[in-house]
């Protein structure tokens, strides 16, 4: 289990990205060399689980981890939620299973939530709207936040450009419009109770997402996908005010590592006060981890 006495941070934002890598026929290698263009990461290989696990373990924090089940949109096989969960099972003193489901997959998705809850300890689902390819206020879609929703669980939604696709031709099929985080307002409203997450800043609709934060209280900010240099100042701005306790440390791992954002976001004009509110204390709050 975690010891939040010794855990300096938690990264509210990592995936698992093995094994699909292994599925050489589908084009997600392909898909990967294109994301490594557009991020530059400094290894050469997507890691497992079990060394994402050593990687944090090493430097005192935890992190959420989760896959993406964007198999329809994509045609690429998704990891296994339950093999993620029995992964942070097996490293449970630093990682937090999340799982993913597309919401196309109407009422078969909203068991498989309820029993990855029950059965595997998840704590969230991720989305990826521009992957997935939808909009996350389609009234197809309410019927897996339903089954989050009771479960008492947290949804995270990608939000912004995505480095996913970038480049490609086409952009590899992905349509930036679903993931305007506008959208997610009437999820807030008819889910009043579920926390939801809205993952990046959230580019070019970063006053978009502030509103919905600041305008409902179960929608928090997490701060992955980007060198905190980068951040605009209205997000800063809000970051060591009025949200200073809806935003949240996150990476994007293994394609920003956590050692080059936390240097970065040391460099830039938060609060003192408020630092450890997003590198920890809102995660643990916000997940029930005390």
């Amino acid at each position: 289990m975690l010891d939040l006495s010794k855990i300096v941070a938690i990264d509210i934002h990592t995936h698992a990205e093995e094994p699909c890598g292994t599925h050489a026929d589908d084009g997600y290698d392909a898909l990967q060399e294109a994301m490594k263009a557009y991020f530059k990461p400094k290894h050469n290989h997507r890691p497992t689980p079990h060394e994402t696990a050593a990687y944090y373990r090493e430097r005192n924090m935890a992190c959420v981890i989760f896959p993406v089940d964007a198999e329809r949109e994509t045609g690429f096989r998704r990891y296994k939620n339950e093999e993620v969960a029995e992964a942070a099972a097996a490293n449970s003193d630093v990682l937090i299973p999340f799982a993913s489901i597309d919401p196309a997959k109407g009422k078969l998705g909203a068991r498989e939530a309820r029993r990855l809850v029950r059965d595997f300890g998840i704590r969230g689902f991720k989305f990826h709207p521009t992957m997935q390819g939808f909009y996350p206020n389609d009234r197809s879609a309410y019927v897996l936040y339903e089954a989050i929703a009771e479960a008492g669980a947290v949804a995270l939604f990608h939000s912004g450009q995505t480095g996913v696709g970038s480049g490609m031709r086409g952009g590899n099929g992905m349509r930036l419009k679903y993931s305007n985080p506008m959208f997610i307002d009437d999820v807030a409203v008819d889910f009043p109770d579920m926390p939801i997450i809205l993952a990046h800043p959230s580019f070019p609709w970063q006053d978009e997402a502030l509103a919905v934060a600041t305008h409902k209280p179960n929608v928090y900010i997490d701060l992955s996908g980007w060198s905190p240099r980068f951040f605009p100042a209205n997000l800063v701005q809000y970051a060591n005010t009025v949200l200073k306790h809806k935003m949240l440390f996150g990476s994007d791992w293994p394609v920003i590592l956590p050692d080059r954002w936390i240097a970065d976001f040391e460099k830039i004009d938060i609060r003192p006060e408020v630092r450890p509110l997003i590198m920890k204390e809102n995660a643990i709050k916000l997940l029930k981890l005390a």
